[in-house]
């Protein structure tokens, strides 16, 4: 019987419903909490993050800096993505690249799904880096609809699905809960 692999896996939250981010900050708490090392970059989403404050705080949790004002994808000029698309491949070469480096434990790449279905990264970086990553890091990724090629890749996929949202009755998003 071959040994199974206990460290190094990779995991994708996605789906429409809320809770992506959340879920996976929750892991980057839990594991920081068992003294391991954990490095978060956000894509698509600018250096204030409600969940960013709170988790700066915790020993083991290190936030890599993204843009300090950030677009929907939709709002932004096609010479703006074919920028935004330079920026994030360069940013994710330097932070996969940090955590090889500084031996992290667990790397949280927070809405790249959606980044590469925006036309803002290239998946075939991704699917590259990931046969190819330091084989006990553990690597998180989250936003909707994941390409059956990403799906493959991961060892855990656990879709979060909307049946209703507030939004759906014209409530806004509220601080500190939807945003």
């Amino acid at each position: 019987m071959t040994e199974k692999k206990q460290t190094g896996l990779i995991h994708i939250y996605c789906g429409n419903g809320k809770g992506k981010t959340t879920t996976a900050m929750g892991l980057c708490a839990r594991a920081a909490g068992f003294g391991l090392r954990v490095l978060i970059y956000q894509f698509m989403k600018d250096n204030s993050t409600c969940e960013r404050k709170v988790l700066e705080q915790i020993p083991g949790i290190t936030f890599e800096n993204g843009l300090s004002r950030e677009k929907f994808s939709f709002q932004m000029s096609p010479e703006e993505k074919q920028e935004r698309k330079k920026y994030y491949e360069s940013q994710f070469c330097r932070i996969t690249e940090k955590a090889r480096s500084e031996k992290y434990d667990l790397l949280f790449l927070d809405e790249i799904i959606y980044t590469i279905r925006a036309g803002l990264f290239d998946e075939t970086l991704l699917l590259s880096w990931l046969r190819e990553k330091p084989e006990e890091l553990e690597v998180v990724l989250t936003g909707q609809d994941p390409s059956p090629r990403l799906v493959e890749a991961a060892d855990y996929v656990s879709e979060i699905r909307k049946k209703k949202h507030p939004f759906d009755q014209g409530i806004p998003a509220r601080r500190g809960i939807e945003s």
